[in-house]
């Protein structure tokens, strides 16, 4: 008998009766009811929380910022929530939110306490208090409640410190586009600064230069002013002196005017006699000329010889000649006189003009004394002055030159302070409004993910489906051995080859095994809407995955019977735990991991993976060399059991446990 008749004897056995059929059925039933009915409900089930009432409670009031104007970030994330759709929110106040919680009316209860808008408003001040957001959950409802909760709190949370985040840094960046204008205009500045200071500098030089002439003209200056003031002193002496001078001038002046007058008067009465001496002299040599007449008549009337009369004449003339002599003397000293008369007049007119003269040169130098010591007392007063003038100057000189050399410092420092502020306004940047936004974005939440699925599940059910379907596999393959018997017992007795024996007791299963998966794949896709990717592959693999279940199932009955068939809900539990069908394998502790990497169902859930999500199928070949080799060793086992159950035991007529 080949293995292939032992198969069909056994399928014929299995389906015998209606009640058999239907209990054949059933098996083959059991996987799809068991990975499409979890699959079904728990298909999608973050696309439907919009229908899961959540409590939202709003206690918040606007907040006033400085440099963020009127701030309503609790209203405002309510009506995001809301907009949102997520959960179906309702606003309520906070008693009927705690109440809701506690009897389930509400999954949880999100609360924006009074005081939220005044700390986020605070971030963009840049005097910062955190805002708190209250998550009321009760895990007696459901136990997930907090979990979801949480979620939707980090993302609130998340969008709440990426705007708050986005307000701060577009005021930080504000001030930074202020600051850039500020230092641009300080840096204008600075170069006007330094533009003016090295005009200032040049100044002071000249500054310093004038104030060391000027200190040293000080210096001339003030001895010019000892030497002015020991001339004045000297004029002074010498204007008493001429004062005194002109004060005995005026009284000889007066005395000689005086005399002059006397003399003049005197003078003035010679004159008249003079005058009337000559008058006199020349009427009597006038006299003497007719004299002369009459004697020189006489004589010639007299007969005297003419030479009598000459010598006669002669006489006469010669008596004559002194009285000439005398006249012509009286004449000169008559015109003397007069002149001296007039000279003594002109005299005496003089010395009164002297007089008046000297008088007035008396005040005068009277004057000029005064006049020479009061511009002595205030030479003296300048004196000092100068003295302190000349002081300063040497000082303003000093100064000036300290100045001269604090400007060439403060020059240099300018334009060190210039060049600075235009490295500053360089590295600063000078942000438009649309690149403040945009860099305020960024910053806010500078780093943008962008998802590169090289295989991707487009649902929760579709990322559980996999671990399903392999869990459906092999509980399929364990309530087989319900009904079918891993080894027929007529073959055995016949001696029939093991190995045609152990493949005969499983080729049967693996035909149901292969319904199973099928209808399970086929129900999973049309009625559940699970997506698969690559549908042919993954069925061929879910024959494969059957064929090795069965076989392991079908080894474990064959040779312990039903302490195998205890085993093999074992291996389901174990394989449940440490197959990595829900989190990554490297999660599990160190004893499952270890199991991770031997039993079957580690294999089929990666295969069923890479197939369904359209993955790189690197990996497929060793999943099926895997599986393959179960399903060899599978029946190697089987094979082993049946050349054993050929010599018949006490266990195996009266076995210690029956299922």
């Amino acid at each position: 008998m080949t293995a292939l008749r032992l198969a069909l004897s056994e399928l014929r056995r299995l389906t015998a009766g209606r009640m058999p059929r239907l209990a054949v059925l059933a098996i083959v039933l059991i996987p799809t009811m068991y990975a499409s009915l979890y699959l079904w409900a728990n298909h999608d089930p973050y696309g439907k929380l919009a229908s899961v009432q959540a409590a939202l409670v709003v206690e918040d009031v606007p907040a006033d910022s400085a440099q963020s104007g009127t701030v309503h970030a609790g209203r405002d994330v309510a009506r995001d929530l809301v907009e949102d759709g997520s959960f179906d929110w309702q606003e309520v106040g906070s008693d009927e939110a705690a109440a809701g919680v506690e009897d389930g009316t509400y999954l949880f209860a999100l609360t924006i306490p009074r005081g939220f808008s005044t700390a986020l408003a605070s971030t963009a001040d840049f005097d910062p208090a955190q805002g708190t957001l209250i998550l009321t959950t009760n895990e007696a409802n459901n136990y997930l409640s907090s979990t979801i909760a949480e979620q939707v709190l980090t993302k609130v949370s998340s969008s709440i410190a990426e705007n708050v985040s986005e307000r701060a840094a577009s005021s930080f960046l504000l001030g930074f586009s202020t600051l850039h204008d500020q230092l641009k205009e300080a840096g204008e500045g600075a170069e006007t600064l330094a533009d003016g200071l090295v005009d200032a500098h040049d100044g002071a030089q000249r500054l310093s230069a004038g104030a060391t002439e000027l200190s040293a003209g000080e210096a001339r200056l003030v001895e010019g002013q000892h030497a002015l003031g020991a001339g004045l002193d000297d004029a002074a002496t010498g204007a008493g002196t001429l004062a005194s001078g002109a004060d005995t001038l005026s009284d000889g002046a007066g005395e000689l005017a005086s005399g002059a007058r006397q003399v003049a008067d005197g003078n003035a009465e010679l004159a008249t006699v003079a005058d009337r001496i000559a008058e006199a002299s020349a009427r009597a040599n006038g006299d003497l000329d007719t004299a002369r007449a009459d004697i020189a008549e006489r004589l010639a009337a007299s007969g005297l010889d003419p030479a009598e009369q000459e010598a006669i004449l002669a006489s006469l003339d010669d008596l004559r000649q002194p009285l000439d002599d005398l006249d012509e003397r009286v004449q000169t000293t008559t015109g003397q006189i007069d002149e001296l008369a007039d000279g003594a007049d002109r005299v005496a007119s003089g010395a009164g003009e002297l007089r008046a003269g000297a008088t007035r040169l008396s005040d005068g130098a009277g004057t000029l004394r005064d006049g020479l010591q009061t511009a002595r007392d205030g030479n003296a007063e300048l004196l000092a002055g100068q003295t302190d003038a000349r002081d300063g100057a040497a000082q303003l000189a000093d100064g000036a030159g300290t100045l001269a050399s604090g400007l060439e410092s403060a020059r240099d420092g300018s334009r060190e302070l210039a060049d600075g502020l235009a490295d500053g306004v360089r590295s600063i940047p000078d942000l438009s409004e649309q690149r403040r936004d945009e860099t305020a974005r960024t910053i806010a939440s500078p780093i943008r993910t962008e998802d590169v699925a090289q295989a991707s599940a487009d649902s929760y059910g579709a990322g559980l489906a996999p671990f399903f379907l392999a869990i459906g596999a092999w509980v399929g393959g364990y309530v087989m051995f319900l009904l079918v018997r891993p080894l027929s017992n007529r073959a055995i007795a016949a001696r029939q080859s093991p190995w045609r024996t152990a493949l005969g007791g499983w080729l049967t299963p693996a035909a149901l095994a292969a319904a199973q998966v099928l209808i399970m794949l086929a129900v999973v896709m049309s009625v559940v809407g699970i997506d698969v990717l690559r549908a042919t592959q993954v069925a061929f693999f879910l024959l494969l995955v059957g064929a090795a279940f069965v076989a392991i199932v079908h080894a474990l009955n064959a040779w312990l019977g039903p302490v195998g068939q205890l085993l093999g809900l074992v291996l389901l539990v174990l394989q449940l735990a440490s197959a990595g069908g829900t989190f990554p394998w490297q999660t599990l502790p160190p004893t499952l991991q270890s199991i991770h990497h031997v039993l079957p169902m580690t294999y089929a859930i990666d295969g069923i993976r890479h197939l369904m999500y359209g993955a790189n199928l690197d990996s497929l070949p060793r999943d099926i060399a895997v599986l393959a080799a179960y399903v060899v060793g599978g029946v190697a086992i089987s094979a082993g059991a049946a050349y054993r159950r050929r010599i018949w035991r006490v266990s195996q007529i009266k076995p210690e446990i029956a299922l």
